[in-house]
């Protein structure tokens, strides 16, 4: 946990805001935020899994070599 910084709140039109210092920024460009009793909690937004990843990457446009996948010949047991 690192220590406590006094910080300034200001308004960005109707809504309030508070300037994050450098050495408490969030990666990427979304948050969570949501109260623990009187205190503001505000977390990264994390990546569902996956699947998330899964659906964000654009598909191979590169034809796939054929493979031989016949079985082979069983062994003889002796």
């Amino acid at each position: 946990m690192s220590d406590p910084r006094h910080v300034k709140l200001f308004r960005s039109g109707r809504n309030q805001a508070v300037r994050i210092p450098v050495d408490f920024e969030l990666p990427g460009d979304e948050a969570l935020m949501h109260r623990d009793g009187d205190r503001l909690v505000i977390e990264p937004l994390r990546k569902r899994g996956l699947i998330a990843l899964l659906q964000s990457m654009t598909p191979l446009e590169e034809e796939f070599p054929q493979i031989d996948d016949s079985l082979p010949s069983p062994e003889r047991v002796l």
